[in-house]
């Protein structure tokens, strides 16, 4: 865990382009040339908006598109300082690189693999000049390592803008080693190389994961301290990730692995189930195949696997410390849903198991929200007398058990980092006039420490929380020693994602904690689903399943407020569902 972020936030603004040019690079790629007011710095709404910037090689936009054509009521509500994602059933968006930036001309280009039938390539094929196009970000840069060695670029078709324009740009010094999957020799392009570099182009249909991972192994990386990127479709990067991670112990800050898009797999005839008739819902799933990967995922048999491709059950066995029979319950399972599957050669992963080397998709089965999905079993208890799942689950509220739980904490804290992008609000709010001590409480304090240092405000800080929770914000604050990390007077509280995990009476607590210490009380929560989640309909039960309280939205807030002696003074929309509801005392 470093505090130095490995990203340079960005503005969210909703901009609209138009079509300049089209050229086709290659039989393959079409390029995109968009022009217009927008790209520079312009008011809409009586909002004055920056210029467009995307200085890194590889940022993304995200275009906003309409299964019925109607884009204009798929669009997203621009907010001051950020982007609200409105529920819009016809909305579709596609992420793609600025292959090239030039503010001068105000154009950017885009370009556009057109074999595939998805939207966004179907929109290019028809593209003509004067059409329109919307799109939101980019909302971050990656920031590079200072010096590498060396860096490989690998990647399949989709990966071309950004390996071409890293190429063209250098945003660091050292040779490149490029290699590229392409389906046909048509796809190949010029790419401006120096000396030292090497490209290596390999004939493979898109998503071959086996052809991309035999090409990776065969690139020789050189001495030193290197820097691996790469991008093609999700699943076949998984090997990609597993040999340059688990087999190089290339360090994960020293690996960017993206994947662009991903590949819809046909079932088979047998595992198709029939389709819904008359009105009929689909049948609720099993929860079985989840509890069985998530206890091979905490017996560490994937990752035992993943070390060891090809080992027999009896030395599966003795490396775990699990009877074969025990293990034998399940294997079946896990075969069936491609975690692990057997062979002649013994045991490897099948794609589900390689997916789950990359820790954000393991957090599904064994992180904190796991935890939370579990004490779902006490739904109907806590529904029919009161408190949350996961008191009558574990005998504790989960702020007391969070508190207590440094690996838990730390968990809150990662998700948290992405408050980076919807914080311009907040630090842009004229409350911060005259502020010169700040008190930070909650596992987003960290991202509010950014949040300020980003924006210039410069105020005396201090964070109040327990020794537990004040150890793993440590890890993730920039110069922690200029921090007075106890509480304290403070011209204003800000409270960042502080009662996500409390219960109302704990939040209750907190907020007359803080009374006694500022004047002004800032709360940065969730109110309301991310309309562009597709987990939205689940938001209100996930806070159910940890407080005991639906998701706690404006009316909620302000009545906590009145509660405990403070009222709403104004509330700033955030973005992405998240608000911050300033308050004062009554």
């Amino acid at each position: 865990m470093a505090a130095r972020r490995a990203f340079t936030t960005h503005p969210l603004v909703l901009r609209r382009v138009t079509v300049r040019r089209v050229i086709d690079v290659t039989p393959r790629m079409r390029r995109v040339v968009l022009g217009g007011e927008q790209l520079g710095a312009f008011a809409r709404d009586g909002m004055d908006h920056p210029a467009f910037a995307a200085p890194g090689f590889d940022d993304h936009v995200k275009l906003i598109l309409a299964s019925d054509g109607d884009v204009r009521a798929a669009l997203p509500a621009q907010l001051p300082h950020g982007i609200e994602w409105t529920p819009a059933e016809n909305r579709l968006t596609r992420d793609y690189t600025p292959r090239r930036v030039d503010p001068a001309a105000g154009e950017v280009d885009l370009d556009f693999v057109t074999h595939g039938d998805g939207p966004a390539a179907a929109w290019a094929r028809a593209a003509r000049v004067g059409d329109e196009l919307w799109f939101v970000g980019p909302k971050s840069s990656l920031r590079l390592p200072e010096r590498p060695d060396w860096i490989l670029l690998a990647g399949d078709e989709t990966a071309l803008p950004a390996i071409g324009r890293f190429l063209d740009e250098r945003p660091v010094d050292a040779p490149a080693h490029v290699l590229v999957t392409v389906a046909d020799d048509a796809a190949r392009q010029k790419l401006a190389l120096r000396e030292g570099d090497t490209v290596r182009w390999v004939l493979a249909e898109p998503g071959d994961a086996a052809a991309l991972e035999a090409a990776v192994r065969a690139v020789p990386l050189p001495a030193g301290e290197g820097y691996a990127w790469a991008a093609a479709e999700s699943r076949a990067l998984l090997p990609v990730r597993r040999y340059l991670g688990r087999e190089c112990g290339m360090p994960k800050e020293r690996l960017n692995i993206t994947g662009y898009w991903h590949r819809e797999e046909a079932a088979a005839p047998a595992e198709t189930p029939e389709a819904p008739t008359g009105g009929e819902a689909a049948p609720v799933p099993s929860p079985v195949p989840w509890l069985v990967t998530r206890a091979a995922l905490r017996l560490g048999l994937v990752d035992a696997v993943a070390d060891a491709p090809g080992v027999a059950l009896d030395a599966l066995t003795g490396r775990l410390g699990v009877p074969a029979p025990r293990i034998g319950v399940l294997l079946p399972l896990l075969a069936a849903h491609g975690v692990v599957v057997g062979g002649p050669d013994g045991l490897r992963l099948g794609p589900a198991g390689e997916e789950l080397l990359d820790d954000h998709a393991r957090e599904e089965y064994a992180g904190h929200e796991a935890e939370l999905l579990l004490s779902l079993a006490e739904l109907a208890p806590a529904l029919l007398g009161g408190g949350s799942p996961w008191q009558r689950a574990s005998g504790a509220t989960l702020h007391d058990t969070v508190v207590r739980d440094a690996e838990r904490y730390g968990e809150l804290v990662e998700e948290c980092e992405q408050l980076a992008f919807l914080l311009n609000g907040l630090t842009a709010d004229p409350l911060w006039a005259g502020v010169e001590t700040c008190l930070l409480t909650g596992p987003g304090s960290a991202a509010v420490v950014a949040a300020l240092d980003d924006s210039g405000r410069r105020p005396r800080l201090r964070i109040a929380e327990d020794e537990v929770p004040a150890a793993a914000l440590r890890a993730y604050v920039a110069a922690p020693e200029r921090i007075d990390w106890t509480g304290g007077p403070a011209d204003v509280a800000v409270a960042a994602k502080a009662l996500a995990h409390r219960t109302d009476d704990e939040a209750a607590a907190l907020l007359t904690r803080l009374a006694a210490w500022a004047p002004t009380a800032v709360l940065v929560e969730a109110s309301r689903p991310d309309g562009l989640s597709p987990h939205a309909a689940e938001a209100a039960l996930h806070a159910y399943a940890a407080t005991g309280s639906p998701l706690r939205d404006s009316p909620a807030l302000a009545a906590l407020a009145h509660r405990t002696g403070w009222h709403v003074d104004h509330v700033i929309a955030l973005g992405w569902g998240t608000e911050a509801t300033v308050l004062r005392r009554s």
